[in-house]
């Protein structure tokens, strides 16, 4: 049941729809994050205390701009992500990951499951914190790996296929050590002299051959064949 939301008084109506935007926006945060730890989700106008007496008037650019970059990384816009590209499947750019893979020495499987973990094969998917494309390289990364354009579906495949590709030579041949390596960093994993313990990283490695295993199942005939002639 919603509550509604008084109205407030002495502020200009601009103001006002901007402190009511942000109430939306923090309710949304706040369902999103009690569905996560099996919480009940309460009313989203009621989870916002946010009012225009608590924010000065000069700073309601700002707080608009955090909630909304706040509601951009939330899970509920990760999981779009997935849904705005193939359904979570990937096929048309199958061609394309195998050919990668074998240019640059990783299993076709391993890179497909990384991209469906990294952006559900959204190629226009971005990150809060820079990364973008199907890989969700960040600028620099995909700068170093020749990539000029990471929302290019094809450049995005190739820059990620190289990437993982020198993360497995950098840990001697090891698929879990290079993907947590792609997650948390190659410093990360010389560090703890492999996957780090960071609950984050080990359910990213954990869910990328996930999906590795499930295309390998679903794909043995392109799989085998060792990608296109």
């Amino acid at each position: 049941m919603s509550t509604a939301i008084a109205p407030n008084v002495g502020v200009p109506e601009d103001e006002q729809a901007i402190v009511q935007r942000v109430q939306q926006l923090q309710g949304l945060i706040e369902q999103t994050r009690q569905v996560g730890s099996g919480i009940a989700p309460t009313s989203a106008t009621a989870s916002s205390s946010t009012t225009a007496s608590q924010v000065p008037t000069g700073d309601f650019a700002a707080a608009l701009q955090a909630a909304t970059a706040a509601d951009a990384s939330s899970p509920i816009a990760v999981q779009s992500q997935g849904v705005a590209g193939t359904a979570g499947d990937g096929g048309e750019y199958d061609g394309v990951i195998e050919q990668a893979a074998e240019r640059y020495g990783v299993d076709p499987a391993v890179l497909h499951g990384l991209i469906q973990q990294e952006s559900g094969f959204n190629p226009s998917a971005q990150s809060s914190a820079g990364a973008s494309g199907l890989t969700q390289l960040m600028p620099g990364t995909a700068s170093s790996m020749g990539v000029s354009n990471p929302l290019n579906p094809t450049e995005s495949i190739e820059g990620g296929a190289r990437y993982l590709g020198q993360l497995m030579n950098q840990f001697g041949g090891s698929t879990e050590d290079a993907l947590a390596a792609y997650n948390a960093g190659p410093g990360a994993v010389r560090q703890y002299g492999g996957i780090p313990p960071y609950a984050e990283t080990q359910s990213y490695v954990s869910k990328v051959l996930s999906y590795a295993e499930t295309y390998r199942q679903t794909h043995p005939a392109s799989i085998s064949a060792g990608g296109l002639a």
